[in-house]
């Protein structure tokens, strides 16, 4: 059996950026293995691979659009910024659809996207981390500039496609 692929939003180097600064500040390093990412689906079977690209191809054809970010959330055990946007509840909500046979109870439940930039953590340090970064939260809106397509390697991922908007 091939590797699972994951499916994730894009967002502008700008964005992208700052979140990964966050994500090398507070995430543990030997578990840090990726940049900071928006996951829209987290195990669709790697054979399905040609069927899964084209469909993010003719997803991607689409204007860009923004996300809003809209808050910082507790994981427990690590801290996330929550994330809104109708077009991408749109555009997950088609592909969910198209894919369904192939979804796990993961990629079946309500999608809430985030971005994690601390896990695996002490409680405590993840509630510290929360309050500092809820204390200084300025809500914004990011342009998401496409979809990546990645092969889940048991911890890194591999980089297999990007579809831009537009």
């Amino acid at each position: 059996m091939t590797q699972p692929l994951i499916v994730t939003l894009l967002l502008e180097e700008r964005a992208q950026q700052r979140f990964d600064r966050l994500r090398a500040a507070h995430f543990p390093p030997e578990r840090n293995f990726l940049a900071a990412h928006v996951t829209l689906f987290h195990a669709l079977p790697g054979e399905q691979l040609p069927g899964v690209d084209a469909d993010l191809a003719r997803a991607a054809d689409r204007p860009p659009f923004a996300v809003r970010v809209t808050g910082v959330r507790s994981l427990g055990r690590g801290v996330a910024y929550t994330l809104a946007s109708p077009e991408l509840a749109q555009l997950r909500a088609g592909l969910a659809a198209a894919w369904a046979p192939w979804l796990t109870p993961q990629d079946r439940q309500r999608h809430a996207p985030h971005v994690t930039v601390q896990n695996k953590v002490d409680p405590a340090a993840a509630r510290a981390l929360h309050a500092e970064l809820a204390a200084a939260f300025v809500p914004e809106a990011v342009p998401a500039r496409g979809l990546g397509l990645w092969r889940y390697l048991g911890g890194p991922w591999e980089p297999v496609a990007e579809h831009p908007f537009g």
